[in-house]
């Protein structure tokens, strides 16, 4: 019988995308077959072999973005954090001979060395829930009007960068739409005067290299076991979508400045 329902429905897909992000398993096949076939078949009866579901994972694509986009992401408070972290698919050594990213991964640069692969752009506020994000190759830089185009419609007042985010244009364009970017000097840079709000909020850039790690360590976001684009891009977003209902969340300790005049000289 063509076109028959399938076993398995969205939903159920999608909690097994979702809850491989939460446990400590580092490998799916093992966590689908040991765990989901064996440990939790009262809940998932109709559950089909490990093959079948890999071939199914990409058909929850758009229902999974909804669901992160509606119920996982946060909508900015005016005060937002901007970062950048490599993915690497494999090995330098093996950049090479790579064929499943053929085309699409490519050489970039970051603070820890080279890597062959994609770099994932990240805004969040001082709640530490992801705003938006956008995936690119490796080689493309932190301030290209392409990812901040997607910044730019959820992104108002100020957003807190690091030094890579320094271009005198692009400080002025984004302040052109309202949005106030605020980073640190360089060691060769003249001096300007900074607010005190404004220097307390940057030492708070900890929130969004925190949510980095998160998705690094714990939602096992890098590996180079990908044998297909969809499967890389259902990894990504299901771990994005998982970390929106992690516990251990990082959060800014609120900003409280006291106005008084003891200092003051007569």
């Amino acid at each position: 019988m063509r076109n028959r329902k399938g076993q398995m429905s969205k939903s159920e897909i999608m909690t097994i995308l979702l809850c491989y992000h939460f446990g400590s398993f580092r490998n799916f096949k093992h966590y689908y077959l040991f765990f989901i076939k064996e440990h939790l078949a009262s809940y998932f009866p109709k559950a089909v072999s490990y093959t079948r579901f890999v071939e199914l994972m990409p058909r929850v694509f758009f229902e999974l973005m909804a669901f992160m986009r509606i119920q996982g992401f946060g909508k900015c408070t005016g005060i937002s954090f901007v970062d950048s972290t490599m993915i690497p698919v494999c090995h330098n050594m093996r950049r090479n001979f790579n064929k499943v990213f053929d085309g699409l991964a490519k050489n970039g640069k970051g603070t820890m060395g080279w890597c062959h692969g994609f770099k994932l752009h990240l805004l969040c506020y001082e709640m530490g829930d992801v705003l938006t994000f956008c995936l690119t190759p490796a080689n493309v830089d932190d301030r290209d009007p392409r990812v901040w185009q997607v910044f730019t419609k959820v992104l108002y007042g100020k957003v807190f960068a690091d030094k890579g985010y320094i271009k005198q244009e692009f400080f002025e364009n984004l302040f052109n739409q309202g949005i106030h970017l605020v980073h640190g000097l360089k060691s060769n840079m003249k001096n300007k005067l900074m607010p005190l709000w404004d220097k307390m909020m940057l030492r708070k850039r900890y929130i969004i290299e925190c949510i980095n790690e998160l998705l690094k360590n714990k939602a096992n976001l890098v590996h180079s076991r990908h044998r297909s684009v969809h499967n890389f891009l259902m990894n990504l977003c299901a771990a994005l979508a998982a970390y929106c209902f992690f516990e251990n969340k990082p959060e800014a300790l609120p900003v409280r400045i006291e106005k008084t005049r003891q200092l003051e000289l007569f």
